[in-house]
């Protein structure tokens, strides 16, 4: 493949990404299939069409960032360098551990699933959760405190001899300079959140109108609408139709979950270390396996990839014979879960009770947003991004509470790290996670979740002033299922001086 058609499919589908959720999309989508078999429609000239057709809409904002002619197709996945060796660095360190743990328990990695098996598993589709292998030997591939560190580690070359290096780490653990939204430029972007805006979820008696654009919106499978009013919350009645509409999976072709029946133990042993053991999910744990068969094996994920800093890992297949094959890639869909990874599905149980549809809303959930935070990259929704903000947050709003705590050594970033990485997964009670979801889905950003963060902080302020130790602090930290997340943005947002 040529670097002129490799950066022009990376430009498409980068476009598309963006694109998804609007209302252009689902016209661009009509059009191609009408044009599908037009002479006039040429592959050399698809990109410039692609340009021309959203500088005419107005919408240059979806236009990829220009670069430099002959850069490789992989800058656009990951601009900085050094972000790059973090990530390949971080891989190798992820397989090793994985291949490291099937090397003692003698298990291939990838091999294909005997008929026998396939039936069983097939006959226990639906009564998974009451199957009880053995998986004592097995542990996490990674957890999220293993990321932090990597996240820790990160330095910038080109400041390392800089002399206000010092005055810009800022006191945090995150030592890299990025460009994050303060709090006016939150306003700003965010004003749906503002005090004086009706949030459904809090003033539903107060927003009836509301209710009635969004039936109204539902019913013309508007995506752009959907999209707009869930910056103000979704009604419990509509969010399942909502979210499918702003994800653009109501119109995805029947998942074959039979088809992609496989499991790795490492996503079997998460589901019994997390979601089962949840007051909240423990009732789904026949879907979510279901859900994470499937996912794992689905090679349609592979696809993020191209806009995702990390890279797929790859494995050698056994055949029969016990003889090693060509290197594919495992697990098919390219994603090694770390230790809460099924918690990124539990909460759409409540949402959807067809696996299929609640599959295809978890893939499209995970490959535009939550892929973004266990990877090492520079995009504002990235995890570097969202802990940097944070932590500024912190330090410019809240600074005495932050020098507090650092001097103690409970800096911050260490107790709301699990928190940011889960999106607040399996933390929140389920209904003000939800409401949380809706602004991510609203805004296309992961930012709320860094400001909720610095929120709860907030939040206890007068408590963790009074802590003498990280214990102390996390204890006051440690149950966040009774607090209101919209009242909490609000104030932090809106009522704080600035």
């Amino acid at each position: 493949v040529s670097q002129g058609n490799a950066e022009l499919s990376v430009s498409v589908t980068q476009i598309v990404q963006r694109l998804k959720g609007t209302h252009l999309h689902s016209q661009l989508e009509k059009q191609a299939k009408e044009c599908l078999h037009k002479p006039e429609i040429k592959l050399e000239t698809l990109k410039d069409d692609v340009r021309r057709l959203l500088k005419a809409s107005g919408m240059t904002w979806l236009l990829p960032p220009s670069g430099h002619p002959r850069a490789p197709p992989e800058h656009t996945k990951e601009p900085l360098e050094y972000m790059c060796k973090a990530q390949v660095n971080w891989e190798k360190r992820i397989l090793k551990s994985l291949n490291s743990m099937c090397t003692e328990l003698g298990i291939p990695l990838a091999r294909k699933r005997p008929v026998p098996e396939q039936k069983e598993l097939t006959n226990k589709w639906n009564e998974m959760g009451t199957d009880e292998p053995d998986l004592s030997k097995f542990r996490p591939v990674y957890a999220p405190k293993d990321f932090l560190e990597v996240l820790v580690g990160l330095r910038n070359p080109n400041n390392e001899r800089s002399e206000d290096l010092t005055v810009r780490s800022h006191w945090g653990l995150i030592q890299v300079s990025l460009n994050v939204r303060d709090i006016p430029q939150m306003r700003e972007m965010y004003p749906e959140l503002g005090l004086t805006y009706g949030q459904l979820g809090i003033d539903d008696h107060t927003v009836p109108l509301m209710f009635i654009c969004i039936s109204v919106v539902v019913s013309e499978q508007d995506s752009a609408a959907a999209q707009q009013y869930s910056r103000q919350g979704c009604p419990t009645g509509l969010r399942a139709q909502l979210w499918s509409l702003i994800l653009n999976t109501t119109n995805d072709p029947e998942c074959t979950c039979v088809r992609l029946k496989c499991l790795m133990p490492f996503l079997s042993q998460d589901v019994k270390l997390t979601a089962s053991n949840d007051d909240y999910y423990f009732v789904f744990e026949d879907y979510l396996y279901q859900v994470l068969l499937c996912f794992s094996r689905d090679t349609a994920v592979l696809e993020h990839f191209s806009y995702n800093s990390a890279s797929p890992p790859k494995s050698c297949i056994q055949n029969s014979s016990g003889s090693e094959q060509c290197a594919m890639v495992y697990p098919p869909n390219g994603v090694i879960p770390f230790h809460g990874f099924s918690m990124y599905v539990a909460p759409l149980c409540f949402l959807y009770n067809e696996p299929s549809t609640l599959y295809r809303v978890f893939r499209e959930m995970y490959i535009r947003y939550l892929f973004r935070l266990h990877s090492v990259s520079s995009h504002p929704s990235g995890i570097v991004s969202l802990c940097l903000q944070f932590e500024r947050l912190l330090q410019t709003h809240l600074p005495q509470l932050f020098y507090h705590l650092r001097e103690i050594g409970a800096q911050p970033l260490r107790i709301a790290f699990k928190w940011i990485v889960r999106a607040f997964s399996g933390y929140l009670s389920t209904d003000q996670l939800l409401l949380l979801w809706d602004r991510i889905l609203g805004c296309d950003s992961l930012e709320i979740v860094a400001v909720l963060a610095a929120a709860v902080f907030a939040f206890r302020a007068e408590n963790l002033m009074e802590v003498t130790s990280l214990a102390s602090a996390e204890a006051v930290l440690a149950d966040l299922s009774t607090l209101k997340v919209m009242p909490l943005l609000q104030i932090f947002l809106f009522a704080t001086s600035v």
